[in-house]
C-alpha cells in the first residue's frame, strides 16, 4: 500500500513505464537510466522515478 506521502509524488516504476512518459524506446530510456541522465534511482532491483521530476528534467523547469 503506497503512502499518502508516494502517491502524492507520483512514482512511476519500471524501465517500461518510464520510457512512455519520456517517449523513448525501453532500450534507449534503460541506457539513460544507467548512465546516470535520468531523476530515477534503483530500489529493491527496480528503477523508480517521480512523474513531476522527469517532466521537469525534459522541460527545463527549475525543481
Amino acid at each position: 500500500m503506497l503512502t499518502e506521502h508516494a502517491s502524492a509524488m507520483d512514482l512511476v516504476w519500471e524501465v517500461s513505464e518510464i520510457a512512455k512518459i519520456i517517449g523513448r524506446t525501453e532500450r534507449q530510456t534503460f541506457y539513460m537510466l544507467k548512465a546516470g541522465q535520468l531523476p530515477a534511482k534503483k530500489v529493491g532491483g527496480r528503477w523508480v522515478a517521480e512523474r513531476g521530476q522527469l517532466q521537469r528534467f525534459f522541460t527545463g523547469e527549475a525543481a
